[in-house]
């Protein structure tokens, strides 16, 4: 009866401690203290539906997200190609006009698609693979960390660091993510062709400046328009009278409507 007695009272006590750490964790998750990864390197690809060029790029943004959480790849598709036949129905001019700031602020005029900017600086063709590994490997390390925390709420980044040499000033950006988009194009340089699209911007909202140390920046999710299912994401980019340059540290995490 003691031997009985005894299993009884340690399965009781393992089921008392898995429902307090289910407790536990369901508080944490309402609280908004939610895991989000601090990758040490982003790509932004610029591309287009209307582009034939550009499926090749896409095809390898994807593989770049599959494989590794250390980079923050990103689509942010521009609207300059509609005139061909097809538009596009993820584009922005918003991007547009980032992807012509880069080059603004390079001083090499290079706008096309499919293009890839690293860490808001290095730019290469995105459907050349080995140049965009080498560009990856080439990249500075981040100067700031990102923590990312999202409650019922609240959207809050608090970043941390140091702005490099020279820098007097970074925007802090809130980014809301499509993980996944399928569109089947109907016209233009790809038409009859079913493309899917991985990390598409939907949103792209400056949200404070920071000038180094430690600082929190806070934002109602109305007005970053998060509802329902999202990907989110925050960059710290160097940004001046010249335009937006290197981009100095980021988080990304999920966030699930109701947690």
């Amino acid at each position: 009866m003691v031997g009985l007695h005894s299993r009884k009272a340690g399965q009781a006590f393992r089921t008392g401690a898995i429902v307090i750490a289910g407790l536990l964790a369901a508080v944490t998750s309402w609280d908004g203290v939610m895991a989000a990864s601090q990758p040490q390197k982003v790509v932004e690809l610029f591309t287009s539906q209307g582009c034939s060029s550009c499926p090749p790029a896409d095809e390898l943004a994807e593989r770049l997200v599959e494989e590794d959480d250390n980079v923050l790849t990103v689509l942010m598709p521009v609207d300059y190609w509609d005139y061909l036949g097809w538009k596009d129905t993820l584009a922005s001019p918003v991007y547009s006009q980032r992807q012509r700031a880069y080059a603004a602020r390079r001083g090499d005029r290079s706008v096309y698609t499919p293009q890839m900017v690293i860490n808001g600086e290095e730019h290469v063709v995105g459907s050349r693979e080995g140049q965009v590994r080498s560009a990856l490997e080439r990249s500075e390390p981040f100067t700031a960390e990102v923590d990312l925390e999202i409650s019922d709420m609240v959207v809050q980044a608090t970043v941390d660091g140091a702005l490099p040499i020279g820098a007097k000033m970074a925007t802090v950006y809130f980014l809301r993510i499509d993980d996944e988009a399928t569109v089947d194009i109907g016209r233009g340089e790809n038409a009859g062709r079913k493309i899917k699209y991985v990390n598409v911007v939907r949103n792209l909202q400056p949200i404070g400046m920071w000038s180094g140390g430690s600082e929190t920046f806070r934002m109602t999710k109305s007005q970053l328009d998060l509802k329902g299912d999202a990907r989110c994401a925050i960059f710290i980019q160097i940004e001046d009278q010249d335009g937006p340059g290197r981009i100095i540290g980021a988080a990304v995490m999920d966030w699930r409507g109701g947690f």
